[in-house]
């Protein structure tokens, strides 16, 4: 897969796509940490005890975005990018080095009563339930953290309890639970509080197909119910694809594209797909120099033709060749963001290989 010529920023000057109230408002937001560069070998570490040097991690560099009131956002970008950094950020577990976020109207890092009883973090590889009882006691230790009223509890546990099918595993010590029961309890501990705003950071880790789907659905059920606003993140396109119609890709620290799933390949691939059925069977070489040949059976080719050649290029093919049908079709989505996420893991490894000290 081919990437356009520039990687500049795509970010759009909407600050609200649904004409909705913002939800959430981040401005120039950073993350800057200190650590020490250690040199190798045994004369690096005695080095370092008489001299240290310190690197500058940047793991959130000046981001800024809008999210609306019950909109579903897809936060993505490869690992170490910064997602997970700056959910934390607008959860108020971290204080940011710089930069500014209103969530909800309330300054997340001054960590107000009133905001926390709103908000929620999930995070799919941390657990809240405790292991050696069963997942109900937590929802009771829940309700009293956050005082929920016992009529609101009984009536939020009974519509969770509904969503997530968690009726026979409800008195079931936690321990006993698989992952994707337990991860259910997860979302039901998380939301019973009814948050106005959610932060999922890969929820369906690890969990099988048909699990990851419930928990999908049960994300959207309950966008739709309660109105919420949710931040996603995740490495399961299928996740983002169902639940998102926009992303914000964050790549080292900073935004590189925030707009609509549909339009992120127009943004980074630099071809179109076309697919051409044949009412005889072809030789290979007839298909050279229309594009590359991502696949071909003789009958049936698809080919990777850059964007500017595509009118010129299906021309060409209906002209000089026994064609059936053809269509154009973007490239798939999935295949788009496993590319910028590659192409930005090869950029930083380079990096590093540049940077590294050589020798003791």
């Amino acid at each position: 897969m081919q990437l356009g010529a520039e990687r500049l920023p795509h970010v759009s000057s909407q600050p609200d796509r649904r004409g909705s109230p913002v939800s959430i408002d981040v401005r120039d937001l950073s993350k800057h940490y200190e650590v020490h560069r250690k040199a190798p070998g045994v004369l690096g570490s005695l080095r370092g005890l008489v001299s240290r040097t310190n690197d500058t991690v940047r793991a959130v560099d000046g981001v800024s975005f809008q999210i609306a009131e019950g909109e579903i956002v897809g936060f993505l970008g490869p690992n170490g990018a910064g997602k997970t950094t700056t959910l934390k950020l607008l959860s108020g577990l971290l204080h940011p080095s710089a930069g500014h976020a209103r969530v909800l109207g309330f300054d997340p890092w001054k960590r107000d009563h009133a905001f926390l009883r709103q908000l929620s973090l999930v995070m799919g590889q941390k657990n809240q339930l405790w292991w050696d009882i069963p997942a109900m006691e937590t929802f009771l230790l829940n309700r009293e953290i956050y005082e929920i009223p016992e009529p609101v509890f009984r009536e939020t546990l009974t519509e969770l309890v509904d969503l997530l099918d968690l009726g026979r595993i409800l008195h079931v010590q936690v321990r006993r639970l698989s992952l994707g029961e337990r991860m259910k309890c997860e979302l039901a501990a998380a939301l019973l509080h009814r948050p106005r705003v959610l932060f999922l950071d890969e929820p369906t880790i690890g969990l099988d197909v048909v699990m990851q789907k419930a928990i999908r659905q049960f994300v959207d059920q309950y966008r739709r119910r309660f109105g919420a606003t949710i931040v996603l993140t995740s490495h399961y396109m299928d996740d983002v694809k169902e639940l998102c119609e926009r992303i914000i890709i964050i790549d080292r620290g900073r935004v590189i594209y925030d707009g609509a799933l549909a339009e992120v390949s127009t943004v980074y691939a630099a071809y179109r797909v076309i697919t051409v059925r044949f009412e005889r069977a072809v030789g290979n070489d007839e298909l050279d120099g229309f594009g590359t040949v991502a696949s071909f059976d003789g009958f049936t080719a698809t080919l990777h033709i850059p964007r500017a050649d595509v009118s010129t290029q299906a021309a060409r093919l209906l002209a000089s060749l026994p064609v059936a049908d053809v269509t154009i079709e973007e490239p798939p989505i999935d295949d788009v963001i496993r590319h910028v996420f590659s192409a930005s893991e090869r950029d930083r490894d380079a990096k590093a290989r540049k940077t590294s000290p050589v020798g003791a």
